[in-house]
């Protein structure tokens, strides 16, 4: 946890993904209409490269793009062993420029920090990025077995190393904007966590979430939070330690409130709680500012009645979308973080 806890009071951020091409227009709005916490845009319609994992691969071990399943595999071709010991001497030399990411697979990133220095606007105190979590990560990845990575102890721990390291060069670029840095690790996979389709075990999330949090806290003055948009065992997740954790707040609202000793000692700590408050998925186009008002208005409610003061729980919450916005038509896109905007206004009214 942060050793000072931020103020956010209710200011609006996105997840990651949006359906536009339009990567210069798609930054331009998203600082007028984010401008306390601009976050880079992930462009899934632009290029496969963007897609959630796949974006995040470059420089990590014996990983290759299979363009035409449109995923990652593990290479039949190249000797494991030299390939791992590779990665770790350039890991713990502390080579961030060796898993840096590049404009070909994360333009946002690029292109929002270009307007942010080109910008005459106040913007900030925040910045805010995003990467895959390591268990969505090594879960969509099968080894020459056919199992998911998740299950090889030795590829999934260096995984988890190499997003620490390429989360640790994001965090260092977004806060050379003079912004103080936050970082979701987006963890889709664990939505439904402990059914039949989930068979991974709760000590094995919690240490590999554990893994790249703990490093890039050590090197980098950064906040970092867990994006889960689904139902999922929430005591788990703040176990793990974030400083920020981020759920749909529209549609899971009551599962996430099924653990609130656990959500009370993870704020009264000093950890901040993000509502996905605006819906993707299932947006109609009909919900208003008021709905949502209404909605995170009684997720409040319940929380202060466990003894958790208005107040701090103001200080401590972020809205954004209940998930990303990539698989949304662009007017809708462009209606949720309207609608977005407007709730964060109306609750610092």
């Amino acid at each position: 946890m942060p050793a000072q806890p931020p103020d956010f009071h209710f200011l609006a951020t996105g997840i990651g993904s949006v359906p536009f091409t339009d990567i210069n227009d798609t930054c331009r709005q998203i600082i007028d209409l984010f401008p306390l916490s601009p976050f880079w845009p992930q462009f899934v319609r632009r290029s496969l490269l963007e897609d959630m994992s796949i974006q995040f691969s470059e420089g990590l071990p014996l990983i290759e793009i299979d363009e035409n399943a449109r995923s990652l595999t593990i290479s039949h071709t190249r000797e494991r062993e030299a390939a791992l010991a590779d990665f770790y001497e350039r890991f713990l030399s502390q080579d961030t420029d060796h898993f840096k990411m590049t404009p070909r697979f994360a333009a946002g990133l690029f292109a929002l920090m270009a307007h942010i220095k080109e910008s005459g606007k106040v913007i900030g105190p925040y910045i805010k990025g995003h990467i895959v979590g390591p268990v969505t990560f090594t879960a969509g990845i099968r080894g020459l077995d056919g199992k998911p990575i998740v299950h090889d102890t030795e590829l999934s721990e260096a995984m988890a190393n190499g997003l620490a390291i390429k989360a640790l060069w994001q965090a260092e670029t977004l806060g050379a904007s003079g912004l103080q840095p936050i970082i979701f690790f987006d963890e889709p996979y664990l939505s439904g966590f402990g059914s039949a389709f989930s068979p991974v075990g709760r000590s094995e999330v919690v240490d590999l979430l554990r893994i790249p949090m703990d490093y890039v806290r050590m090197h980098s003055n950064v906040l970092i939070g867990i994006h889960c948009c689904g139902n999922t065992d929430w005591s788990m997740i703040l176990e793990a330690g974030p400083d920020i954790v981020n759920f749909d707040a529209f549609d899971f609202m009551d599962h996430f409130l099924l653990y609130p000793e656990d959500i009370k000692s993870f704020v009264t700590k000093g950890g901040s709680i993000a509502w996905g408050i605006a819906p993707t998925a299932g947006f109609r186009g009909d919900e208003t500012v008021t709905q949502l008002c209404e909605i995170l208005e009684r997720g409040l409610d319940i929380l202060e009645g466990t003894g958790l003061p208005r107040r701090l729980l103001s200080e401590r919450s972020i809205l954004t979308p209940s998930c990303g916005m990539g698989a949304m038509s662009c007017e809708s896109a462009k209606s949720v973080m309207n609608l977005l905007a407007s709730t964060s206004s109306k609750f610092n009214t």
